[in-house]
């Protein structure tokens, strides 16, 4: 396990993303797909994220990335999401017919820190501090 490092802090911040849209109307396929991940690489560095893994269903996103400690990642869910809608359906007109009353995103996601050690690991290993 390699950790990051900045100035002050070494952390290892992974966090699992579902990105569904709205109604869950399916309408991604491989080139829907690519650009929103062109999109996502983009946007990403500005809020110091970087992809790790990007996968989708027809009716959803699935996304691997790491951040780190002072990254504001609702409000870069929020630019992605503003963004990409805007230019996904500027550049893939046809999917608009798809779309619930226009809209591309639901308002939810779920987001999920990647832990590399089991929490209950964790819990036993402070709990046990201090304790002869």
């Amino acid at each position: 396990m390699e950790l990051d490092k900045n100035i002050h802090s070494v952390f290892l911040l992974s966090y699992r993303l579902i990105l569904v849209v709205k109604q869950r109307r399916e309408v991604f396929n491989d080139a829907l797909s690519n650009r929103a991940k062109e999109i996502f690489q983009q946007i990403a560095p500005k809020y110091k994220i970087a992809l790790q893994e990007w996968n989708y269903e027809p009716d959803h996103l699935d996304i691997l990335f790491k951040a780190q400690p002072k990254t504001e990642i609702t409000k870069f869910l929020k630019v992605y999401k503003s963004v990409s809608s805007r230019l996904l359906k500027k550049e893939f007109p046809n999917i608009t017919e798809k779309l619930w009353k226009g809209h591309f995103w639901s308002q939810s996601f779920c987001l999920v820190t990647d832990g590399s050690v089991p929490f209950t690991i964790l819990q036993q290993y402070i709990e046990s501090q201090n304790k002869k």
